[in-house]
């Protein structure tokens, strides 16, 4: 087991997930739930979420790149995995290996991928893409058809069919209604009940359960992170956010008041003032950007001051605290909590970015 000398470390409640996914369970209506466990996990830890959304009854994976699948099979899941993103031609005969299933995402990679499997593997197992308003990758809702036929003719296997939403999140506009209208009629066009119909993301999947078709894709929220403020506003179920991040104080000293901090000498101290030190910087994903965000420490809210550095950062006491006093970042403590939604809005982002910045430097802790 390897040790951690560092006391700067995210820890990571699988029984949160697990609450999360039985709640999407509950919400769709019989649907299946694909655990999207992209990006490592959100930063969460791909191996280790995956093997509790596997404990958990979940059946099916979805990443975003070749690699990633790869790195879940070579770590024992035999569950499905589907590759979301572009697959590249090379990578195919490994897919039918591995019995990893891919998006194609237009009619010119349909034809590449005709020509590039190798016969005597199992099936290349494809879900069609459709590109009905993201304008990232998918077939044209013009093309479906053409590019539905040319599945059915080919050694492929239609495993599935999906678009993605690009408005989800918010209250019901024009675009998520043009959306639901177009894919509809190309779901109507497959006429195979055996093709796999999945089109929710974390905010369809929420807000609108009457789109669950054969199975729902959970990413942020299977975290525990609502897709946005509006939905978080309008959730009919909780959430229990899975990471927090926490450190301990591992240098005191009193600054002397008209004396600067750190790195451009940005933070001048009105009064003689109690300083910390934690060892957490920017290269472990605490960007420059949070100076001024708040910690907890005993509870209470204390500010971090001076520009962050790259393994450190310093947050004004309202005493002198000793040495390995607790410190945490994003979490509770106490009657206090600091969210990823507050971390998200000092950068000037959104709380699906903070722990995928999160770097590996950071161990991660399971319980």
């Amino acid at each position: 087991m390897t040790e951690h000398y560092r006391p700067t470390k995210a820890v990571i409640d699988l029984g949160a997930i697990e609450k999360n996914l039985v709640s999407f369970r509950e919400r769709s209506n019989g649907a299946e739930v694909i655990a999207v466990v992209k990006a490592d996990a959100y930063g969460h830890g791909a191996k280790e979420i995956a093997q509790r959304a596997v404990e958990t009854g979940v059946n099916f994976l979805a990443v975003a790149t070749p690699d990633e699948a790869l790195y879940l099979r070579d770590h024992g899941f035999k569950t499905k995995i589907l590759v979301m993103g572009a697959t590249p031609a090379a990578f195919l005969p490994v897919a039918q290996k591995e019995e990893i299933e891919v998006a194609a995402i237009s009619l010119e990679w349909l034809a590449t991928a005709a020509a590039s499997i190798e016969p005597g593997l199992p099936p290349l197992k494809i879900h069609l893409k459709v590109d009905t308003g993201m304008r990232r990758v998918g077939v044209a809702t013009e093309e479906a058809k053409e590019a539905i036929d040319f599945i059915k003719r080919q050694p492929f296997e239609f495993a599935g069919i999906f678009t993605h939403f690009a408005t989800a999140d918010e209250e019901v506009g024009e675009l998520f209604q043009q959306q639901v209208r177009e894919m509809k009629a190309v779901v109507e066009q497959v006429n195979d009940p055996h093709v796999m119909v999945h089109v929710s993301n974390s905010a369809a999947a929420i807000m609108h359960p009457d789109l669950a078709y054969d199975a729902v894709r959970v990413g942020i929220s299977l975290y525990g992170i609502a897709p946005s403020p509006y939905v978080e506003q309008e959730m009919p179920f909780q959430l229990f956010p899975a990471l927090s991040l926490e450190t301990e104080i591992v240098h005191v000293k009193k600054v002397k008041a008209g004396e600067t901090l750190s790195y451009g000498a940005t933070y001048r101290c009105e009064k003689d003032e109690w300083i910390a030190t934690l060892p957490i910087g920017y290269a472990d994903g605490m960007l420059r950007g949070l100076q001024g965000q708040d910690v907890l420490i005993r509870g209470e809210r204390m500010p971090v001051v001076g520009r962050i550095c790259m393994d450190q950062c310093m947050v004004r006491l309202k005493e002198q605290l000793p040495v390995g006093e607790k410190v945490q970042l994003i979490g509770r403590q106490g009657n206090e909590q600091i969210r990823i939604d507050e971390w998200a809005e000092k950068l000037g982002t959104i709380p699906y970015e903070v722990p995928c910045i999160l770097t590996k430097r950071i161990p991660r802790l399971y319980y």
